[in-house]
Order: C-alpha cells, then structure tokens, then sequence
C-alpha cells in the first residue's frame, strides 16, 4: 500500500464530504449551513489542491484542474459570507445564503468530478 496514495484519496475525499455537509440542506436557509463547515471545506480543499501538484500525468492535469475550480469557488463563497456578515448592513440574509450555498454547489461539482476521476484512475491501475 502506497501511503502518498492513501493520504492524496483521503483529502480528495474529505474535501468533497465537507463540501456536501455545508451543501446539503434548504439553499437560503442560513441555520442549515454552517460557517466553521465552510472554513473547513475551503483548509481541507487547499490542502487537497497542494497534493495535486506533484503528478505530472494528464489526468494529474484533470485532478489540479479540478481542484483548483473548487478552491475558486469555495475562496468566492467565504468572500460573499464575510461581506455578508462584516460588511453588509443587511446581515446573512436569505439572498446572500443562497449565492454562498450556490457557489459551494459549484464546488462540490468540481470536487465529484476529482473523486470520479480518482475511481477511474484506481480501478485502471495495473500493478506490474
């Protein structure tokens, strides 16, 4: 067993679970979506996005690609969670929740496509 492999898939995975746990409930409802769940979807992404520099294989190219859209979007829905909550007058409202609920959405697309092309690439592999 390949421990570079095994810690790469664990964070591909993790990142795509916590993206869906903040995802996951009513889109301009914000007592569903927590704010520490969305830190931690955009931590654990990043970290996500560092072990995917190394590969130098097309699908490699895919996974950074991937990652990389997901880091964008999720970096985009803290933006709009913070104006929202430090900036704005209005506060967390219904509008705002739903764009940083809808950007995760993005994300967790993003993230699915990373664990699909995970599968695909585990199951082609061909020990030697």
């Amino acid at each position: 067993m390949n421990l570079e492999k095994v810690v790469f898939g664990f964070f591909v995975l993790l990142a795509a679970t916590l993206n869906f746990g903040f995802f996951i409930g009513d889109i301009d409802d914000p007592v569903v979506h927590n704010e520490y769940e969305l830190f931690a979807a955009v931590v654990v992404n990043l970290v996500a996005t560092v072990l995917k520099f190394g590969d130098r294989t097309q699908i490699g190219a895919v996974h950074l690609a991937t990652s990389l859209v997901a880091d964008l979007q999720l970096i985009a829905a803290t933006l709009v969670w913070a104006y929202a909550t430090q900036v704005s007058t209005e506060g967390l409202t219904a509008s705002a929740t739903a764009s940083v609920v809808s950007l995760s959405g993005g994300a967790l697309l993003a993230n699915t496509v990373s664990l699909v092309l995970l599968v695909v690439e585990t199951v082609s592999f061909r020990r030697s």
